[in-house]
């Protein structure tokens, strides 16, 4: 099928298509005028990768899992190399919210000590 197809059935722009097989995630071939032509499987990848990015996975990792990826959901195969790549993973994620509970504590802090200014500060 030709990339607007896929694109259609998906719901994916043309152009996010293109970066998706850029990074390797979806194979095409070119056809005798040099189009794009995607296998019918290629759908159901697409899927694949929507819901590995819903997830907070970048496309470097979905890279290395789509090749364990099973389905539209996607179920994993957990080869050792899928279940290091998602604790890895999930790890990195832990250390994000963290650090954004810490931040939010802090400006949470601030609200408890504001005092009204005694005259406004002017516009800039």
């Amino acid at each position: 099928m030709l990339i607007g197809e896929l694109s259609r059935r998906t719901g994916v722009s043309q152009r996010l298509l293109r970066y998706y097989e850029e990074q390797g995630l979806l194979v095409s071939r070119r056809d005798s005028n040099c189009y794009r032509t995607f296998d019918e499987d290629a759908v159901t990848t697409v899927r694949q990768i929507r819901a590995l990015l819903a997830a907070g996975l970048s496309t470097h990792v979905i890279a290395k899992m789509l090749p364990c990826a099973n389905g539209e959901l996607p179920e994993l195969d957990m080869c050792p190399t899928v279940v290091a790549e998602i604790r890895r993973e999930l790890a990195e994620m832990n250390d994000r919210i963290d650090t954004l509970r810490q931040r939010r504590g802090t400006l949470a802090g601030y609200l408890t000590v504001v005092h009204p200014c005694p005259r406004p500060h002017p516009q800039r």
